[in-house]
């Protein structure tokens, strides 16, 4: 069996993607043969969160302790040496099919009460692609007698062709960026995107650029969606990521702590519905109701 188990394929309108049973992961995404996504190959485990799904929480909880309806609770440090617990709870769980048909996958997991996290859920994930991309659509339910703390995201690396990075063009359209300590990836403030290396609300090459940061107040069309581009001038190949208005938050990271060999090789645009340490700060967390579902789509496509 493969490291990340059993391999799902869907097609459709000219895209083919893959997803796996370990953490519902999209581990492949092609336009006419072309990848759209730096995955992993099927014979190895995801690495550095690639197309990983984060749930109930994206990205780090201070310490992993956090007071939620009048309990302290903690979670497993899962970044030990950042002392923080990272990405939630679901990124290598088996998940299981509950439809898979030519041009979708639905998987399923019940996310069981437990240590730190004392309410169960129900996720469910679908995947469609077709002549318009990959749509994911990512829901939770709260099956606990009690409201639960919630967040979602979810870790793609998109790639606009061999890298790195530097060349490709970026057009992300967000007026602010949440500051963050080097050492632990904290949040410790936010500032204005306008007159600092990191505004990219017109597309221009990243450059040097060191991207680790979250980014809000985002622009959106007339739909509610905001979207990201990468372009490679040099060969003119184009990928987008969108979120719907679910989603206040994207991560954008070019992986300059990642091993050599994957290095500012691609760049990961991470839907967020709330940033780090939302557990503690609250902003923009979802309170669940028991019985509620929460729902929220993103795609990825290719650009003209």
């Amino acid at each position: 069996m493969a490291p990340s188990g059993e391999q799902y394929e869907i097609s459709g309108g000219d895209y083919r993607a893959v997803v796996t049973e370990s953490g519902g992961a999209l581990r492949l995404l092609e336009h006419e043969n072309r990848p759209l996504l730096d995955g992993f190959p099927p014979d190895e485990m995801a690495s550095g969160g690639r197309g990983q799904l984060l749930v109930p929480w994206p990205n780090r909880i201070r310490d992993g302790a956090y007071s939620f309806g009048g309990r302290s609770l903690q979670l497993p440090l899962t970044e030990p040496g950042r002392h923080n617990a990272s990405h939630g709870l679901v990124r290598w769980v088996a998940w299981r099919v509950d439809e898979h048909i030519a041009d979708s996958v639905t998987l399923t997991y019940r996310l069981m009460a437990q240590s730190g996290y004392p309410w169960t859920l129900d996720l469910r994930v679908r995947y469609a692609v077709s002549a318009d991309g990959l749509t994911v659509t990512q829901s939770a339910t709260n099956r606990a007698a009690e409201p639960a703390p919630y967040a979602q995201g979810a870790h793609p690396y998109l790639t606009a062709g061999a890298g790195p990075c530097d060349g490709w063009e970026l057009t992300l359209p967000a007026a602010t960026r949440s500051l963050s300590d080097p050492e632990r990836k904290l949040p410790t403030g936010r500032e204005p995107v306008a007159g600092t290396d990191h505004d990219f609300r017109a597309p221009r090459p990243i450059g040097s650029t060191v991207l680790d940061h979250a980014f809000t107040d985002l622009v959106r069309d007339d739909s509610g969606r905001a979207t990201v581009g990468l372009r490679d001038p040099a060969s003119g190949a184009a990928v987008a990521l969108w979120v719907d208005a679910s989603y206040p938050w994207l991560m954008v990271y070019t992986g300059d702590d990642n091993a050599a060999g994957t290095r500012r090789r691609s760049v990961a645009v991470e839907p967020m519905t709330a940033q780090a340490d939302a557990f503690n700060s609250g902003e923009d967390l979802v309170t669940l109701a028991p019985g509620e579902t929460f729902s929220a789509s993103w795609g990825i496509h290719t650009l003209p």
